[in-house]
């Protein structure tokens, strides 16, 4: 294609970001139609048959992001309770954080990787003071997946080679040996034989089947390396181990010589009602994984956090670059970003906030509960949340009658009959139950279908 060409489609594109506030009725309909036939011909053309928003009539097309708020392209604002599977804790583009993103944008963006950058070293700081117990090194990088494939990696440089043991229904991303870690078939099914072959899955919640299989390991001569569990298994269907589980488990790999990882990706800044949820259990694992919330909605960090024992005796002084070495792991845009965060969450106290407004949900879903028989269970944790339906034909009905009336909810990976409910913190009472009466509704209509 020439270069005529290739201004011409861009110049065009990059107008509708200039002047994305003033869009005409054609510009709309123009953007409504790329979208669909730009997925189709060059992203991924699956996600098209996976989406709500997708009808006869076009594509339902996200544009602005305000508090609890998806503002579409034709200007209906939505009751966003999906909140990017729990991104968005403060809420979208909370001021609070954009201003520090936008100080730096005008000053540095990412980094030359050869100069020492100073917001790299502030930020892991600062993890510290907000991390359990003796949690001290941190390893910056992109995405969840890329975060727990440094943690499998420290767990190895540090303890050896060996098995790693993972949970069922567990979900840790896709990346290779994410996926690895991953207990769903349908995410690992295609790669076999070139996953990681030392892996255990085990049933979650159930501590005494981690000392039998760490036993069994060792029984015929082999090592395990590391454990790694979520919380709360968010993708899994917001399952919530029983009270005791992870302090045994953590007593358990203390005993064996295991490396114990706790995934909070999902659970971490505040969601469940504490900063962190392995604090749920007074528990510090020796590598804790974090993710979503952390970039305050804004830019893309994640990353991982360890012991001091950990970091320094896995060999990283003698080579800093074995872990990994990621371009853009630990810029100075996104750690304005999580720093931003952090004092917004400190500030409001934003952990007790989602623990209240978990509790009124809860309460009010409970009491909803009993109307539906189509509704088999509701749990959760701060503004953690899930509907578990007879049927994932059933929730994905739920979810699409809810879109219909404005308010974003969505399905779990792993357990496609819970609808899970994650909003902002700072969603408004009033939403919550705009949220609850629009559930009833939906609820009762699929019902009746039946």
């Amino acid at each position: 294609m020439g270069k005529q060409e290739i201004l011409q489609e861009v110049n065009r594109i990059l107008g509708y970001i200039e002047n994305g506030d003033h869009l005409s009725k054609d510009d709309i309909a123009t953007i409504k139609q790329d979208t669909i036939d730009n997925y189709h011909d060059y992203f991924n053309t699956g996600y098209l048959d996976f989406r709500k928003s997708i009808t006869p009539d076009g594509a339902t097309i996200e544009w602005v992001g305000s508090g609890e708020n998806i503002i579409d392209l034709e200007g209906n604002k939505y009751i966003d309770c999906i909140g990017g599977f729990g991104t968005y804790i403060g809420g979208h583009r909370n001021p609070e954080v954009v201003k520090y993103v936008k100080s730096q944008l005008d000053r540095l963006t990412l980094s030359s990787t050869e100069l020492l950058e100073p917001l790299r070293g502030y930020l892991c700081k600062t993890i510290a003071m907000i991390t359990p117990g003796d949690l001290q090194y941190s390893y910056l990088t992109n995405g969840g997946a890329e975060a727990v494939e440094m943690a499998l990696k420290l767990a190895i440089l540090y303890n050896g080679p060996g098995y790693f043991i993972s949970t069922v229904g567990g979900f840790h991303g896709k990346s290779l040996g994410a996926v690895s870690m991953t207990g769903k078939d349908c995410y690992r099914e295609k790669y076999y034989p070139n996953l990681i072959q030392q892996v255990q899955h085990i049933e979650y919640g159930n501590a005494a089947a981690l000392e039998q299989t760490i036993q069994n390991i060792k029984a015929v001569g082999n090592h395990v390396t590391a454990f790694i569990v979520e919380p709360i298994q968010g993708e899994g269907g917001v399952i919530i181990p029983p009270k005791g589980y992870l302090k045994e488990a953590r007593e358990i790999c203390t005993k064996h010589g295991v490396v114990m990882i706790c995934d909070e990706i999902q659970t971490g800044m505040g969601r469940t009602g504490r900063m962190w949820r392995c604090e749920e259990e007074g528990i510090v694992p020796d590598i804790m994984v974090f993710g979503k919330a952390v970039s305050g909605g804004i830019i893309p960090i994640t990353g991982i956090v360890s012991r001091k024992e950990v970091f320094l005796g896995s060999g990283l002084g003698e080579n800093p670059f074995i872990l990994g070495s990621p371009t853009f792991g630990g810029n100075a845009i996104a750690c304005s970003a999580f720093l931003g965060i952090i004092k917004y969450i400190v500030e409001n106290d934003i952990p007790k906030m989602a623990g209240e407004k978990g509790k009124y949900f809860l309460e009010k879903l409970t009491a909803m509960q009993k109307k539906h028989k189509i509704l088999e269970a509701v749990r959760g944790a701060g503004l953690m949340i899930a509907l578990e339906f007879k049927t994932s034909e059933l929730g994905y009905e739920v979810s699409k009658e809810m879109f219909a009336r404005y308010i974003l909810v969505s399905g779990t990976l792993n357990n496609a009959r819970v609808v899970r409910i994650e909003p902002p913190a700072i969603i408004s009472y009033e939403s919550i139950d705009k949220t609850i009466t629009a559930l009833d509704e939906a609820i009762g209509i699929v019902e009746n279908r039946l």
